[in-house]
């Protein structure tokens, strides 16, 4: 042996990670490496396991979180992203690895964070917006928890865009024809779909809860378990996936649509929510049963004040306004009760340390992550202004009228001129959100509808 083979060490073996274990473990082949983007929806890149990078993930363009729905760009694109129209750098969440299930052969998911080429979280992904959120929480010595409760259709395939959605057939054989609220028979019409969904909800270990039948046709409800806002998140941008391939499978669809079809309810994201202190006491809670604090009475009057102006968040596309009209159960206004559902509003009647509020104004079209970090923002304002609620309802809201905008064009006049709410959400973020809406709703409004050509054609 020389003198130089002598002195020559070993290198010391990097520690395995627990992301790379869990995929040995699993014999995973591909990981699916996934960004909400501004809509909701998942991009990404599919790798093979062994080219997977555990220590800094992998790099995707930033021009996705200024992309609109149909795959186009906004006018000032290169504002809002960068004028080289550059890469941002990923980087996996251990905390949300799970199996793909339905995947032939064993495919793993993990959701990534977005990250700047300086290492600073990107301001423009939404994953990112609701931890600038809950950072300002911890900084107030508060913990914010949620349950959402997420709607949403069974239809017919619909293979061509001009023919209306159709409830699909059960396992009788025929479609639902009256409103079946909560009818455990209509739930139980769908048991093989719903049966692969639950199997596919364990695999990922997602926290469903309860599912009923809601009042539409083949209209049904999934409850998540109350926790920290980012997992619930998490879960319900997952569960969207899930939901949809396990419809898939039996050859029919699964819809997230706020208002799908024309004669039949719209489908919503309710999110209960309450604030923990650093104690794990709720300090929604009054002395007494029936009393709420100070805080509460802030918290609410910051949603009542501040949710208009955030409605582009809880009601992102043009089709979400269909969903929020008078008559229908879904709130018009930012009127409070208890156990009053015409309210946008709703305190449900618990005990004491389960005071929480029911915020009724998302659609199940929202972007769980945004739609969470603008009703906590709302709150957080409220607070930090020291709102006053008004009194709780007892009457229907329904009679109060609209205070809510009217149109996606509306909403993002009122979110324009919010600067706290910008402040909050960041405003470079809020700035590209609002330029990626305004393109879309362009683009719809050139779309000639079959209601113009029947109505129109020959009559004006």
């Amino acid at each position: 042996m020389t003198q130089r083979q002598a002195q020559k060490k070993p290198s010391p073996e990097k520690p395995e990670s627990s992301l790379r274990r869990w995929l040995k473990e699993r014999s995973i082949t591909e990981v699916e490496c996934l960004v909400p983007d501004i809509t909701g929806i998942a991009r990404g890149k599919i790798i093979p396991a062994d080219k997977f990078s555990h220590d800094y993930g992998t790099r995707l363009p930033e021009g996705i979180f200024a992309t609109t729905v149909t795959g186009d760009y906004p006018d000032d694109y290169y504002d809002l992203t960068s004028p080289s129209d550059s890469d941002m750098f990923l980087r996996p969440d251990p905390d949300t690895v799970r199996m793909v299930p339905w995947a032939t052969d064993p495919t793993a998911q993990v959701i990534h964070d977005c990250y700047t080429k300086d290492g600073k979280p990107h301001d423009l992904a939404p994953r990112n917006v609701l931890r600038r959120v809950l950072e300002a929480y911890e900084d107030a010595g508060l913990n914010p928890v949620v349950a959402p409760e997420l709607e949403f259709f069974l239809v017919q395939k619909n293979t061509d865009p001009d023919f209306p959605l159709l409830p699909p057939a059960g396992r009788s054989g025929r479609p639902e024809t009256a409103r079946q609220s909560y009818s455990i028979d209509a739930v139980n019409e769908f048991d093989p779909i719903l049966d692969l969904m639950y199997d596919y909800c364990d695999a990922m270990e997602l926290d469903v809860d309860t599912l009923i039948h809601e009042s539409g046709a083949a209209q049904l409800e999934v409850n998540f378990i109350h926790d920290d806002p980012l997992s619930r998140a998490d879960q319900v941008f997952l569960f969207k996936r899930t939901m949809r391939e396990a419809a898939m499978r039996h050859g029919i669809y699964a819809t997230f649509l706020a208002k799908p079809m024309e004669n039949e309810p719209g489908s919503a994201m309710h999110i209960h929510q309450s604030l923990l202190d650093k104690k794990g006491n709720n300090v929604f809670a009054g002395k007494s049963e029936g009393k709420q604090s100070k805080i509460f009475s802030q918290y609410l009057g910051g949603l009542q004040k501040y949710v208009p102006m955030a409605m582009a968040f809880f009601a992102p596309n043009v089709n979400s306004y269909r969903r929020l009209a008078l008559g229908q159960v879904a709130p018009i206004n930012v009127q409070w009760g208890y156990d009053n559902r015409t309210c946008g509003l709703r305190v449900p009647m618990d005990t004491m340390e389960n005071t929480r509020v029911e915020s009724r104004f998302a659609g199940s079209d929202a972007n769980p992550y945004l739609a969470m970090a603008a009703t906590l923002a709302c709150g957080l304002l409220g607070m930090r202004e020291e709102l006053k609620a008004t009194s709780p309802l007892t009457t229907s809201a329904q009679d109060i009228g609209f205070e809510l905008p009217r149109s996606l064009g509306e909403a993002l006049d009122e979110m324009e001129g919010c600067k706290p709410l910008q402040d909050l959400l960041g405003a470079r973020f809020v700035r590209a959100y609002v330029s990626v809406k305004r393109k879309e709703y362009e683009t719809f409004f050139r779309v000639i509808s079959s209601w113009e050509r029947e109505f129109l054609l020959l009559n004006v």
